[in-house]
């Protein structure tokens, strides 16, 4: 759509279309909020009796029945007493309106035939006219927390999608089916990656040995880059007394969202759920020359974070969550080349080898908001200019995210396009100037005087939790054969020729030390054997007969079906050996 701000008043004055459908198909029900969101739109309510998925084609049909007589919107300012006595039914409308009225807010309804909303607008005109009964569609409900507390009541949420026109609908609804697919809450247990247990708890996976395999794969090769670029490895404790998250500003800004810690002697530990401070007291041990810098440190390390109950989503959201964090302490001099390294030499051959293409959001502070973030306002200012112009010489498209910044720095924040469009925040570098001055950190300087560094945050995959959620979906788990649990699979097509398949199988790992093949030596046909070969998404199948027998060659099939032919053993190892090499 041309108009995303039409779009957005055609999804919210859906939202408003649902509240007065449920009203009327559950007489009594209290609708309560419901804004526009990206691809469509929600309702919250306390319905007043019993609802179900089931029952969404039915609040489709009233809404269908709705939107002919909804010809216009009319706005109406009202006095605090007129709301409360409209809404006397509503305690959430009830405590809305106290709480507008006691920040002096304006109080609006907006109303149409039949239907009264406490609403401050951004809706459509005429609704009848603008939208298109065949382009939206209620997707599912869920349970939210009035104002997402969960002290509060557990209201009903009623989420639709809505577009301009049936197609644009139609297509989304088709990558929605494809989404579900690609669920990795569905394909991460069927491809034995990973498991929850009730009795260790929500948001806390524990991994297959498929699965640590390829997070210990991945991990790997963020190191091996690292490395080249002058990295060290150290390694920190889990947890962390409260005076380092005091003086770094977290727990300021965090507390409530630690696990924290009472010992028998008194003191509060806070388990920790990022790694910077901790690798600020490991650059502290000493004094440093400036010839000494930069000092690059590297940990991947679990972090945790008290999340709700009912916030927690597969791997995408987790209590226990895996960084591959890095921090450089360097001098102010050094910091657009210690930037340049991360991007040019880690984060770019990285989102390669995995198949992401990527682009740049530069994320600054909101400067309508200074009391959201630590330090100088001018030294923000710098920050900001550095990575702007860095951007800028790499001649990439990027673009600027106010109020997305750290509470201690600007970013560049890396964003990958999945194989379904959707956009994810992957990578992100942080340039830091606050907790090097709250932690005094220093080097000496050519005139022997202390010199403040600049310290520098770097996570390549970020939570590798929520990004396995990603690559799982992005690649429908058909993951590179660099990364595959399994690269290869030997599929005798009967007994006769299981000493044949043992044979090829032990030259195949002579060739290639390294190679992970299995063998499905059973006795069952070799069509059930290529369907479940295929169904654990093994890239390749050998295929294994009399002809092969005879003519002493393989024939190869791919997990997606494609017949690659007979070939010799050795053209096989060397193509496989080439394409794991270059990591595609």
């Amino acid at each position: 759509m041309d108009n995303p701000n039409q779009l957005s008043k055609i999804r919210h004055t859906l939202a408003h279309l649902t509240a007065a459908a449920v009203r009327q198909l559950w007489p009594g029900s209290q609708n309560s909020i419901g804004p526009a969101i990206e691809n469509g739109f929600y309702q919250d309510f306390e319905i007043a009796g019993a609802i179900t998925e089931k029952d969404l084609p039915k609040i489709e049909k009233k809404i269908r029945q709705l939107i002919p007589q909804w010809t216009h919107f009319e706005k109406k300012e009202v006095s605090k007493e007129e709301a409360l006595k409209e809404f006397a039914w509503n305690k959430y409308k009830t405590e809305l309106i106290q709480e507008f009225a006691q920040e002096g807010k304006k109080l609006t309804f907006h109303n149409s035939p039949g239907f009264i909303d406490l609403c401050k607008g951004g809706h459509v005109e005429h609704p009848n006219k603008e939208i298109k009964p065949d382009a939206f569609k209620l997707t599912h409900i869920a349970g939210a927390y009035w104002r997402g507390n969960e002290k509060n009541k557990m209201l009903t949420r009623i989420y639709g999608v809505a577009f301009e026109n049936k197609e644009e609908l139609e297509k989304h609804l088709a990558m929605l089916a494809e989404a579900e697919k690609r669920d990795h809450k569905i394909l991460g247990p069927k491809l034995d990656l990973f498991t929850f247990s009730e009795k260790v708890g929500a948001g806390l996976p524990l991994w297959t040995p498929k699965g640590t395999l390829i997070r210990d794969l991945l991990d790997g090769y963020v190191w091996e880059l690292r490395k080249k670029i002058g990295y060290q490895k150290v390694e920190i404790p889990h947890i962390t007394k409260k005076d380092l998250y005091e003086t770094s500003g977290h727990w300021d800004k965090f507390k409530d969202d630690l696990f924290k810690i009472n010992t028998r002697d008194g003191h509060l530990f806070a388990m920790k759920p990022m790694n910077c401070p901790h690798h600020t007291q490991i650059y502290a041990r000493k004094m440093w020359s400036y010839r000494e810098l930069p000092q690059r440190y590297s940990s991947t390390t679990m972090v945790y974070r008290d999340e709700q109950t009912g916030e927690l989503s597969g791997l995408a959201r987790v209590l226990s969550i895996t960084q591959d964090d890095a921090h450089v302490f360097c001098r102010f001099d050094q910091v657009k080349e210690e930037l340049a390294a991360i991007w040019d030499k880690v984060v770019e051959p990285f989102y390669k080898s995995v198949g992401f293409k990527l682009k740049l959001r530069l994320s600054l502070r909101d400067p309508m908001h200074p009391e959201r973030y630590l330090g100088d306002a001018s030294r923000w200012l710098q920050a900001e200019e550095i990575l702007r112009d860095l951007a800028k010489e790499r001649k990439v498209e990027f673009f600027e995210g106010l109020g997305e910044a750290a509470f201690y720095g600007p970013k560049l924040d890396f964003l990958a396009t999945d194989s379904l469009g959707r956009q994810w925040q992957v990578a992100t570098i942080q340039l830091d100037m606050v907790m090097p001055e709250r932690f005094d950190l220093y080097c000496v300087d050519e005139k022997g005087q202390h010199e403040r560094v600049v310290m520098l945050h770097a996570a390549i995959m970020g939570s590798i939790e929520r990004f396995m959620s990603i690559l799982i979906e992005h690649t429908a788990g058909a993951f590179p054969l660099w990364l595959s649990p399994a690269q290869a699979i030997v599929l005798p097509i009967s007994k006769k020729q299981n000493v044949y398949a043992r044979k090829v199988l032990k030259e195949l790992t002579s060739a290639i030390p390294d190679l992970r093949i299995e063998i499905d030596d059973r006795d069952e046909s070799v069509g059930k054997k290529i369907r479940e070969a295929s169904m654990q998404k093994i890239p390749y199948q050998v295929i294994l007969g009399e002809k092969e027998m005879k003519s002493k060659k393989i024939t190869i099939r791919t997990r997606e079906g494609k017949d690659l032919g007979s070939m010799l053993l050795k053209k096989f190892a060397g193509k496989i050996q080439t394409e794991i090499e270059k990591k595609k």
